[in-house]
């Protein structure tokens, strides 16, 4: 029996591309903006903005970047570093204690575990803003104010990252599980190395979520931090946007920086997209 085919007629087809190539261009613009604008002299930025073509060409804004000129006043390399320093620490630290705390959610029976859950989808609607003085307060009163361990601790877990890996470990089957109490496995044990391997999706998601979520942080470390050295790309960039390093807000260095600290969260993304975005749970029943 012949079956019919759907015919898609070729100006609806392009028609569709033309659209999905306006949307390519309305998210790749402010992107194509911020290259254009660091090749640019600091009045050919404030009077054509929006050129994406610099008149005259000057790479004087990446000199000053990466330390090449002598009046830099841009300490990128410890922006940069301070970044990948407490984004590493806290994306390790979610995905292990988020994954733990939702493991133990989807599957350890205690009493008050409903309550828990509950309290956590309550934290996911406070506003993280309404909780930056306390956290001060406490950051203060403990004498981690200008630390790494200050900037760290208070972001190592997250509400979301525990109810996404909850959510994965309810879809593992329960006989996986039994079978390894079984063989003899222990709670933890079950948990790390049969569970958690096949919810692969689910940490990369975290992971991702995670380092994102930490290099652009800005509220908290804001008032997390007041030494320079302690400064991240975020906080380092409005501080310097701002005229407190420099005079005026000096856009095509703000820019340039700007864009380069987007470079590792845009090759992360790329790098497991698939998984990402086409993830499903992997593993089987022990037979």
């Amino acid at each position: 029996m012949a079956t019919s085919r759907s015919y898609s007629p070729p100006w609806r087809r392009g028609l569709g591309y033309v659209v999905l190539a306006a949307f390519a261009l309305l998210f790749l613009g402010p992107f194509l903006i911020q290259l254009a604008t660091s090749f640019k002299t600091d009045a050919d930025a404030a009077g054509n903005a929006l050129s994406l073509v610099p008149d005259p060409v000057s790479v004087r804004a990446w000199e000053r970047i990466f330390g090449f000129s002598a009046d830099s006043g841009v300490p990128f390399g410890r922006w940069l570093a301070n970044s990948t320093i407490v984004a590493t620490c806290i994306t390790l630290g979610r995905v292990f204690l988020d994954s733990l705390a939702g493991y133990a959610l989807a599957r350890l029976r205690f009493r008050g575990r409903k309550l828990v859950f509950w309290l956590i989808l309550g934290v996911l609607s406070v506003p993280n803003v309404v909780l930056l003085i306390p956290r001060f307060l406490v950051l203060k009163e403990l004498s981690l104010y200008n630390t790494y361990t200050g900037m760290i601790l208070p972001i190592m877990v997250d509400a979301a990252g525990i109810f996404i890996m909850r959510q994965f470990f309810l879809q593992v089957p329960v006989s996986v599980e039994e079978a390894a109490r079984i063989d003899g496995a222990g709670v933890f044990r079950t948990y790390w190395a049969i569970v958690l391997p096949m919810v692969r999706p689910g940490i990369l998601t975290v992971t991702i979520l995670a380092f994102q979520g930490s290099w652009n942080e800005f509220s908290f470390f804001l008032v997390a931090t007041s030494d320079p050295k302690y400064e991240t790309l975020t906080t380092g960039l409005a501080r310097f946007s701002s005229g407190s390093r420099g005079a005026g807000t000096q856009y095509p260095v703000t820019l340039g920086a700007a864009l380069l600290s987007t470079i590792p969260i845009a090759i992360l993304f790329f790098l497991f997209q698939r998984q990402f975005v086409g993830g499903r749970l992997s593993g089987g029943v022990k037979g």
